[in-house]
């Protein structure tokens, strides 16, 4: 039986995506679970996987085009019905011979897999993020040498290519360029990608229709730092002060459960585990993957997976699953010297937490001024689903774990 491949909702307010490349060709075999299409959203680019094995027929969206959610885009015809059909005889032949199989069979079973064999052994291996860049840069991904495994072009192997070759490139789509660049924009302004465009939609729909709020409240990072550096004796891996964070919300999630729930259609959604999204910049803009049942998971087991999501996130590897069902976001701005900021909710969630950076201030303990590190937390809520008092009592939560982490188990 044929398997639809359906372009997948990758989030609660998606209606579309683009298709970007297709990995496999018609009459190509395909093995379910492997990358089968790069599809392009608001948060991120991913590789759709094949959802079963068989022979790829009846591609109905090409690169480029943008597609609604739940169409289907292509369906993989299985092993059986591929030779059920060339083992059928032309219409008042006495004898079924090669040359009477349907040419679509007959092309899906040998034609078309040998020309395409052929074309992707000719082809320069590169990562979805390898291949934007080279396209925006106006390169040729053939003649860029790769560092990955097998010799697959990296985005780093792009961003480092030649500036001579660059420059040859360039200089012949120079006129095309200019044109389409007129021809598209007289003002002299300059367009958005899809990815950026999309995030546009998406912040101003939540901005504009979910109700924000804001509580601010200023807190004593000394302990939180001695942690740190404890966890750092013990954990092999790089321990930030997000990881400690995903901590302790998590746990503070659990005291406070209404904070882990959505507004749907004038109800209120519980959600059973805490899956915690981390705001992470990349070069293609911001993205929020996920560490799935975060109170579940001891701080090593945190940092390791907040390890490997930054790294795929910034390499343009997330898959699906990485992107899926978060209840509640971290957005971390400390790195980059800023004290406090207010941060727009991923709807549909409740709320994000914005951190800022530690730094020493002047304020009084024991009725005498002290020079502490102090750290500043503004939490933003969906005043549908919480209100202020629920707001202020998680924060205080979140304060008080921070100011003393013990009650955590790590």
């Amino acid at each position: 039986m044929a398997t639809n491949v359906i372009l997948p909702a990758l989030g609660m307010a998606q209606d579309s995506g683009k298709i970007v490349e297709w990995l496999k060709a018609e009459g190509e075999h395909v093995t379910q679970g492997e990358p089968l299409v790069v599809i392009e959203t608001d948060k991120v680019v991913v590789d759709l996987e094949a959802p079963a094995s068989g022979i790829l027929a009846q591609v109905s969206a090409r690169a480029g085009d943008e597609v609604p959610v739940a169409q289907v885009i292509a369906v993989i015809l299985s092993s059986e019905e591929i030779a059920s059909a060339a083992a059928t005889p032309a219409p008042r032949a006495p004898v079924a011979t090669p040359a009477q199989v349907a040419p679509a069979v007959a092309n899906a079973q040998v034609d078309a897999p040998v020309a395409v064999v052929a074309a992707r052994n000719g082809r320069r291996g590169a990562s979805p993020k390898a291949r934007r860049i080279a396209t925006e840069r106006g390169l040729d991904i053939a003649t860029i040498r790769g560092s990955g495994p097998g010799g697959v072009v990296l985005a780093a192997d792009v961003l480092a290519a030649p500036v001579a070759a660059m420059a040859k490139e360039l200089a012949t789509r120079a006129a095309p360029v200019a044109v389409a660049a007129h021809a598209s924009n007289g003002s002299g302004e300059s367009s958005v990608s899809t990815v950026w465009r999309l995030m546009a939609e998406r912040t101003t729909q939540s901005w504009t229709s979910v109700p924000h709020f804001f509580l601010a409240r200023e807190v004593n990072a000394t302990r939180l730092i001695s942690w740190r550096e404890r966890a750092m004796q013990r954990i092999s891996e790089k321990v930030t002060y997000t990881d400690l964070l995903v901590k302790i919300v998590a746990e503070a999630l659990r005291r406070h459960p209404r904070l882990n729930t959505s507004w749907d259609h004038g109800t209120i959604a519980d959600h059973a585990n805490v899956n915690i999204g981390l705001a992470v910049a990349t070069a293609d803009g911001l993205v929020v993957p996920v560490i799935h049942q975060a109170d579940e998971l001891a701080l090593r087991g945190i940092v390791r997976q907040r390890t490997d999501l930054v790294a795929r996130a910034q390499a343009g590897q997330l898959r699906l699953p990485d992107m899926q069902e978060g209840t509640f976001t971290i957005s971390n701005l400390g790195m980059y010297g800023i004290d406090t900021f207010t941060a727009i909710i991923n709807a549909p969630q409740a709320a994000i937490l914005a951190v800022g950076r530690i730094v020493e201030r002047v304020v009084p303990v024991s009725g005498q001024p002290s020079v502490q590190p102090m750290m500043m937390l503004s939490l933003s809520c969906d005043h549908r689903v919480v209100d202020g008092a629920r707001g202020a009592q998680f924060l205080a939560s979140v304060a008080h774990l921070i100011e003393d982490p013990s009650d955590l188990t790590e």
